[in-house]
């Protein structure tokens, strides 16, 4: 458990002053058992003239900002500040409440619960030469049982020992197919690849986005930025969190902010400009993340 602050900068400059459309932000997590959210800031320079939150299809908070049509500015500026306590689950949960059922893959979800899963059990992406179900399948036994868990983590680890890290600031995703031909990618391909390999074995899989933190090992991939990694929906255990960048199992070290099928659907700030298509010039974005480890049942004073 760790009392955790995020500072979470974007700022935009342009050539000339621009007109600014309205923004949408995925910056702010959800109350819930294993994460307790003490306050969230967001400050916007220029100020807008009208902010919303709501949540979307996932139930995610999500944040609108809207500026006066005749609004023109050479800046953007938006720091969002997170001051929160997690409760990571550990990688010892899953283990304990996995159905017996489920300890042997395969297995099947209960009917009630299919067709709430169903789209996200879905292939979202093409793989037209198998070459993504090749390498799903390279973790399911041949010789006796495949127990689910192992497979899990043994696709997890894979991940981080196969393929090289390399930070990509630009927009989009790589197909798993891609990453697969390139043995490369950041934290967003290999959480995709992860997806489209277990929806290949019949299992539901959401993309997760938000920060990692206890950066102090010196190994960790996807720090200094928004980080991106899965879950998977495994009976009794609910979903598990799986980070493939790092090797990481069942949420350890890592804050999340939304939930949603594709990578596409999670982008943490989305807008526009109205100018000419020459005017941008620079974006700087800088995650801070600052982690004080708590003992249970004592609580740090905030300074």
């Amino acid at each position: 458990m760790a009392r955790i602050t995020i500072v979470h900068t974007t700022e935009y400059t342009y050539r000339n002053p621009v007109g600014l459309t309205r923004h949408r932000m995925m910056i702010r997590p959800d109350d819930n058992h294993d994460l307790r959210l003490h306050e969230a800031t967001v400050a916007v320079d220029p100020a807008p003239s009208k902010t919303r939150w709501a949540h979307d299809v996932f139930n995610n908070s999500i944040c609108f900002l809207e500026w006066a049509e005749t609004l023109r500015t050479k800046h953007l500026s938006i720091v969002s500040t997170l001051d929160l306590t997690h409760h990571p689950a550990g990688p010892a949960l899953p283990a304990c409440t996995l159905d017996l059922a489920a300890d042997v893959f395969p297995f099947s979800y209960a009917a009630d619960e299919i067709p709430d899963l169903a789209r996200l059990a879905e292939r979202q992406l093409p793989d037209p030469s198998g070459m993504v179900d090749a390498w799903a399948r390279r973790f399911v036994s041949g010789l006796g049982d495949t127990h689910t868990l192992k497979m899990m983590e043994a696709m997890t680890h894979s991940i981080k020992a196969d393929f090289r890290y390399g930070a990509r600031h630009e927009e989009g995703t790589q197909t798993p197919v891609e990453t697969l031909t390139l043995g490369s990618g950041t934290c967003r391909d290999f959480a995709v690849l992860m997806m489209e390999a277990l929806r290949s074995l019949g299992l539901a899989a959401r993309f997760v986005t938000g920060y990692l933190y206890d950066d102090t090992s010196g190994t960790t991939r996807g720090g200094g930025s928004t980080h991106a990694w899965c879950s998977v929906y495994l009976p009794g255990a609910g979903w598990v969190e799986y980070d493939p960048t790092n090797g990481l199992v069942a949420g350890a070290n890592l804050v999340r902010v939304g939930v949603t099928r594709t990578a596409e659907q999670a982008l943490p700030v989305s807008g526009g400009y109205v100018g000419d298509p020459n005017d941008p010039i620079g974006l700087h974005v800088c995650v801070a993340v600052g982690a004080v480890p708590i003992m249970e049942g004592v609580e740090p004073v905030a300074g």
